[in-house]
């Protein structure tokens, strides 16, 4: 496969774009290497967020180890490509590096799954779906599957039953075999691999545990809810998202997400979008699903979210992510921190969209975690 010359004349090919060094600017270009499928934006004009400029360079924070630190070394530490803070529907400060600009698309990872969590909110209260159902119930080409007795709620907790590894690290985890059917990792790909996201779900038989009893983030999970959802409303979830969604954020840009070779969309890691875009999200997270005059994710499964309940947060304690959001839990695709109202929607490399429901959040890019 041919290289591909970044601004910063840093060469990456679809099997290396993912690692260092190459990741400090191929998140920007996804769209080069591999397939994607558009959301549009729509035909309505946009309305500028509003924007009350302060200097927060210098501001100061604990870091992890217990080091003082300001927020320009945060962004000069962690390759941040994008930053953008919002207080109260205002945007206050907005950074670009690294060759980004307020309309680059940037690659968002996990923060894609939040997108289809918000959707099963939707579906649900239309009465589309139903979380509480079995995944067969929808998809019978599952049984004698890893997912034949997993609800959706529990694919949408990451309780489920399947086992899946989710090592970023290991260049053979399961993570990245998946990741290889949408070309990501095309030197994985053999003569048996699965040729669509549907495929290489149908051929996961082991389990690591019984539906519901742990806590452990896969992201296969989320492509089997979207497959849910599709069979359910006979509709593209390219569609549903771009409509029930993300036009309905008034968005500056189309957004694009990473599809296999039949136009599934990988939504378990795959949208690219702008840093604007992604704050009209945040806002609408934080405004309990409100947003541009409209409730467009019930204000219920907000606060289902944000709350989860007794069972997920005992869950998330005993799982090895309790580090990462002390006291908090994973709940609807999304992760939450009760105790602070803030919900999370991160990704690998340090895609972030912290919402504090007071109304404060921050949009963060970056190239390497």
């Amino acid at each position: 496969m041919a290289l591909l010359e970044t601004p910063n004349a840093r060469p990456f090919s679809a099997n290396n774009w993912g690692y260092p060094p190459h990741n400090q600017t191929s998140l920007q270009y996804v769209q080069q290497l591999v397939r994607t499928a558009r959301l549009s934006r729509g035909s309505m004009v946009f309305a500028p967020l509003q924007q009350s400029w302060q200097d927060v360079s210098e501001l100061s924070y604990l870091g992890d180890e217990g080091q003082t630190r300001t927020v320009a070394q945060m962004l000069d530490d962690t390759y941040t490509d994008a930053f953008l803070v919002m207080h109260k529907g205002t945007v206050i400060t907005e950074q670009y590096r690294n060759g980004m600009g307020a309309d680059s698309h940037h690659l968002l990872n996990s923060v894609s799954k939040s997108f289809v969590g918000m959707l099963v909110g939707i579906l649900a209260q239309e009465g589309t779906i139903n979380p509480n159902d079995s995944l067969v119930s929808y998809l019978p080409e599952f049984t004698d599957t890893a997912f034949q007795n997993t609800t959706l709620q529990q694919a949408l907790d990451m309780t489920a039953a399947v086992r899946f590894g989710e090592d970023y690290e290991d260049r053979q985890a399961d993570f990245w075999q998946e990741a290889a059917v949408v070309g990501w990792r095309p030197e994985l790909v053999t003569a048996k691999s699965s040729t669509t996201l549907f495929e290489y779900a149908c051929a996961l038989t082991a389990t690591e545990q019984t539906d519901g009893a742990h806590f452990h983030y896969r992201t296969v999970l989320t492509n089997v809810i979207t497959m849910a959802i599709e069979r359910a409303t006979n509709r593209s979830a390219i569609q549903l998202v771009q409509d029930k969604i993300w036009q309905r954020l008034n968005p500056e840009q189309d957004a694009v997400v990473v599809v296999d070779e039949s136009g599934f969309p990988y939504f378990g890691a795959g949208m690219n979008a702008c840093a604007r875009d992604l704050a009209r999200f945040g806002q609408l997270l934080a405004q309990n699903g409100y947003y541009h005059d409209q409730q467009v994710v019930p204000e219920q499964w907000i606060e289902d979210t944000l709350r989860g309940n007794a069972n997920v947060r005992s869950l998330f304690a005993a799982g090895a992510y309790t580090q990462l959001i002390p006291g908090g839990h994973y709940r609807n695709q999304t992760w939450a921190d009760t105790n602070h109202d803030v919900l999370f929607c991160i990704g690998i490399h340090g895609q972030t969209i912290f919402v504090n429901q007071r109304r404060t959040f921050i949009v963060n890019f970056k190239s390497i975690s």
